[in-house]
């Protein structure tokens, strides 16, 4: 007997919907999808995927539950602090729904395994929140056959859309070709998230998801969904197929993974002697120590006595640095640090060193005490 015959009252609810009804929640029952990541945007949708009814949910995730999670990782709580997320979701997600069956991939979604991965799945949905692995996980999806549904949040805004080649979509590449240069879009420990912009969005990636599965109502295929809860604007927008698309177009260059096509682009060579571990940078006893991260940021901790200039501001007050002393310039993990090193080499302000992993590496190596965000 189907486990839909046997909880009639756990999804009454689904059965009176139009689209859906007993045909639609079987679909659910059979139904395997994959979600990448368990944080902000995996919570929320393995929530809502679990309560669905899907009957196989596979979950890639490696890091572990930090205090900074729980602002918007709603799986967690205080005790499962330090503790694999993968480990605290699936105990979670099982004594939710005894029914589901959670397959574990403690590794994370990787270029060796996302192929082979993702054809074991109907559907992907990517809750990743760096460029690499968004541009890695569409090349899969493209590759092996399966629907993605791609989602990305930008402090009070979100992005959602349903990516199948297979099916006559786009691809993730089609709307955004390249992937940006390192540090030049902030991620959401510098800029910050609404957290309950995570569970909208979140939600709307389960929504498409059991849609998608059940054939009800109309997807996001050839459609990006951009949500503004600053001013609760939202639009969908017509995203087209490109047939120059390097992965999914008519002639496309790129039929296999490579890891290099994964490693985010720089402006500059950092393999230059422009850092310095931060063991180093602390025997550099009369080194002038610069700060570009945002006030917010500095508030939260700082690496003192320094100096403070915001990465923005640099262009205009690069010359109040130009005292002779060595400088050692830190952010949150040692990007826009970089990138301040290269601005004052090109102003002609040299003895600049970027600390290797920035403040987060410092706090974790050299100040145990320090808060880390």
């Amino acid at each position: 007997m189907s486990t839909v015959n046997t909880n009639v009252s756990r999804y009454a609810r689904h059965f009176s919907l139009p689209g859906i009804g007993r045909e639609g929640q079987e679909a659910l029952a059979r139904a395997k999808v994959l979600l990448i990541g368990a944080g902000g945007l995996g919570c929320p949708a393995a929530l809502y995927l679990c309560a669905a009814g899907v009957g196989t949910l596979g979950i890639a995730e490696f890091d572990q539950v930090e205090a900074s999670n729980l602002q918007r990782q709603i799986l967690y709580g205080d005790a499962d602090t330090g503790s694999a997320k993968l480990e605290a979701a699936v105990r979670e997600l099982q004594g939710r729904n005894p029914n589901l069956t959670v397959i574990p991939h403690p590794e994370g979604i990787q270029v060796e395994n996302a192929i082979e991965m993702m054809s074991k799945y109907d559907l992907v949905l990517d809750g990743s929140d760096n460029f690499s692995t968004r541009y890695l996980v569409n090349d899969a999806a493209v590759l092996s056959g399966t629907p993605l549904i791609s989602a990305s949040l930008f402090q009070f805004e979100g992005q959602i859309s349903l990516f199948s080649p297979a099916d006559g979509g786009p691809c993730y590449r089609c709307l955004f070709p390249d992937m940006p240069a390192a540090g030049e879009v902030p991620n959401c420990s510098e800029a910050g998230v609404l957290g309950a912009l995570c569970g909208v969005v979140g939600s709307l990636q389960a929504l498409e998801a059991v849609k998608w599965i059940t054939g009800a109502g109309d997807s996001l295929l050839g459609s990006l969904l951009t949500i503004d809860t600053w001013t609760q604007k939202h639009r969908k927008v017509a995203i087209q197929r490109n047939p120059q698309c390097a992965v999914c177009g008519d002639s496309p260059t790129l039929t296999r993974l490579v890891p290099q096509q994964y490693q985010q682009r720089c402006e500059f060579n950092s393999d230059t002697g422009d850092e310095v571990e931060p063991d180093a940078a602390r025997e550099v006893s009369d080194a002038l120590w610069v700060d570009v991260r945002e006030d917010y940021e500095r508030n939260l901790c700082a690496i003192m006595p320094s100096y403070h200039i915001p990465l923005g501001e640099l262009p205009t007050r690069a010359q109040e640095l130009n005292t002779g002393s060595p400088l050692i310039i830190y952010c949150h993990h040692g990007v826009r640090s970089l990138h301040a090193v290269q601005f004052l080499k090109e102003a002609g302000i040299g003895g600049a060193k970027s600390l290797i992993g920035g403040i987060d590496r410092w706090a974790v190596e050299q100040d145990p005490a320090m808060v880390r965000y």
